[in-house]
């Protein structure tokens, strides 16, 4: 007989971003090892509900079993920094889920359930009791550390609150998953729960999404790529100094982005008239894919808080994915390992010129260009692949505390 599963997540398939295709990913690789999977998530959103509109986006529908995906709908509120604006989604969506919870008549073996946001990790302790089964919280980011990290709330008694909610939340979970090694250490001191309870599951590709072959060779010019979020977390001041170097360089630079400092960058390229710049609208992941494909380099950087130096950027994975070599304004953990395996180069004191001239010695050396991308082909097959880190939740699932002879993933 089939284990039931309950997934509980904000973000879920179609929707863009390293959230909704992780969840995406970890429902369907469930349902193909033998579990029956209900997901309670949201109409898509993000990064905002228009976009939806377009078929191309729901282009996997015909795979999934619809009758086990029940969502609700949330007022179209703008990501912002207001406080109010924020709070107030992130309530609307717990309390919508909570009485779907209550609502539900069936009876599962587990429950799953993906944070943040916080107050839908709460949906998951309700879930837990109502139920009467163990509760897989998976971290995605540290709340209420991310938050401070980008200055959205400034408020000391809400970030007390929060950090309340987010020790209770460690110690009702049988089990937790974080998609950062860089994630353990900081559980484990906040909340004093067992290591043994904590497993690492990587955001990571489907071996489908590993290109057969790559041949730069077939490019008439060397091109640099930016993808995703444009946000608070992201060090605009940097992605604005980069455009104007790069231009200076002759060398193309291509964001493909959406987040709430992306009309800002725009304004500023306009303003500069900085033509090397191309911006392509929010898209498909497998229209993304093909994006990075077709450039040399992948950028990525980080605004210079602590709370970033556990993180492992989403776009990191992806540019590996396609064998791109990285250009990195980042600390900790994702400097870590792009070093330690080759992956590029890192400028920790996120100089420009530094990142300018580390862009500019890879486009004059295609040989290096080489190296680092079977490098990052090698480590992703090794350790970034969903096939096989699925089975860090499946043990889980099945109560053990390691991974399944022969299926391990990177230690970190």
């Amino acid at each position: 007989m089939k284990k039931k599963v309950l997934m509980i997540a904000q973000g879920f398939y179609p929707e863009i971003g390293s959230a909704g295709n992780r969840m995406k990913n970890i429902y369907k690789l469930l349902w193909e090892n033998g579990y029956e999977v209900h997901i309670l998530t949201t109409e898509p959103t993000y990064p905002n509900k228009k976009l939806y509109e377009d078929k191309k986006f729901w282009d996997e529908e015909g795979s999934f079993n619809n009758e086990f995906i029940n969502r609700v709908k949330i007022a179209n509120r703008k990501y912002s920094r207001s406080l109010f604006n924020r709070l107030f989604y992130y309530l609307e969506m717990a309390f919508k889920l909570f009485f779907l919870v209550l609502k539900d008549k069936q009876k599962y073996d587990v429950i799953f359930v993906s944070s943040p946001p916080i107050f839908v990790g709460f949906v998951g302790v309700v879930a837990k009791y109502k139920y009467k089964c163990p509760l897989i919280t998976e971290i995605r980011d540290l709340w209420p550390e991310s938050l401070k990290g980008v200055g959205v709330f400034n408020y000391n008694w809400i970030i007390n609150t929060f950090s309340y909610f987010e020790r209770f939340l460690y110690k009702q979970s049988e089990h937790i998953i974080v998609n950062s090694g860089g994630f353990k250490s900081y559980i484990i001191e906040k909340s004093g729960v067992a290591p043994k309870k904590i497993g690492f599951m990587p955001n990571s590709a489907l071996l489908k999404e590993i290109p057969q072959s790559k041949d730069p060779s077939s490019r008439k010019k060397f091109k640099v790529i930016y993808t995703g979020n444009i946000g608070l977390a992201q060090d605009i001041d940097v992605l604005k100094k980069l455009a104007f170097c790069l231009d200076e360089q002759d060398i193309p630079l291509s964001m493909v982005g959406y987040g709430m400092k992306k009309q800002e960058f725009i304004d500023f390229v306009a303003k500069n008239k900085l033509a090397n710049v191309t911006f392509h609208s929010p898209t498909t992941r497998r229209e993304c894919l093909e994006l990075n494909l077709a450039h040399d380099v992948g950028f990525v950087s980080l605004n210079d808080s602590q709370v970033f130096n556990t993180v492992l950027p989403g776009k990191i994975i992806d540019y590996m994915t396609c064998g791109l070599p990285i250009v990195a304004s980042v600390d900790g953990y994702a400097k870590e390992i792009i070093e330690r395996e080759s992956l590029g180069f890192v400028s920790e004191s996120r100089n420009i010129d530094e990142i300018v001239n580390h862009i500019v010695f890879l486009k004059t050396n295609p040989a290096l260009r080489e190296s680092i991308s079977k490098n990052a082909i090698q480590f992703i097959k090794k350790h970034f692949l969903w096939e096989k880190n699925i089975y860090e939740l499946i043990s889980r699932i099945e109560e053990n505390n390691e991974p399944k002879e022969g299926k391990g993933i990177i230690n970190e």
